[in-house]
């Protein structure tokens, strides 16, 4: 994929305060500190479109992003481990779970898990809700490179029979590098499939 454009539109807690719903939007959901943004930022070939933070939990706002004036991306605020208040953490879920169930032009959830982590319960809670709300889903294992590839693919078929014991996984997980791309052109075929 070409990208010509890429652009943040603007940050929203509540559907009021959403951009029009236009375009077709790609959700990234994942743990705190799994590459979300350095995903993001590795589909667009921008740096820092995302902000990145050796912080866990510094998105903490839904962030909406144009890509070629064709596609929305939503960066979701991560779950998890993060140093937030707990106030801030408290209204993650309904935030997160209202955007979810109510954008009508949301067409796929980019569910991103570091390889070297076993799915936690919060990552198999929310695969069981999207199968249960028929919001298509592609699983990502981020951070390929910090492995040797004989270990990258043990784990990629553990992670992936964990993931089919929650729910009929539709794709098998996809392996992901920001660091060296791998993966990308796998994620972008998906999106414009969708």
């Amino acid at each position: 994929m070409k990208i010509l454009s890429a652009e943040f539109i603007k940050s929203a807690t509540a559907p009021l305060h959403y951009p029009e719903g236009v375009f077709p939007e790609v959700a990234f959901v994942g743990r705190s500190n799994v590459g979300k943004s350095s995903l993001i930022n590795a589909l667009v070939g921008r740096k820092s479109l995302a902000k990145t933070s050796n912080t866990p939990g510094r998105t903490q706002l839904i962030n909406f992003f144009l890509i070629n004036r064709r596609y929305s991306f939503v960066d979701l605020p991560g779950y998890g481990f993060a140093r937030v208040p707990e106030s801030v953490r408290r209204n993650w879920g309904p935030m997160v779970e209202t955007y979810l169930k109510e954008r009508l032009n949301l067409r796929l959830v980019i569910l991103i898990m570091d390889i070297r982590r076993d799915p936690a319960a919060h990552d198999m809670d929310l695969l069981q809700w999207f199968d249960h709300y028929r919001i298509p889903t592609l699983p990502a294992l981020t951070k390929i490179d910090k492995l040797s590839k004989s270990q990258v693919q043990r784990r990629a078929r553990q992670i992936e029979k964990m993931l089919m014991e929650g729910v009929n996984l539709k794709t098998a997980p996809v392996l992901f590098s920001a660091k060296t791309g791998e993966g990308k052109d796998v994620i972008w075929s998906y999106i414009e499939a969708l």
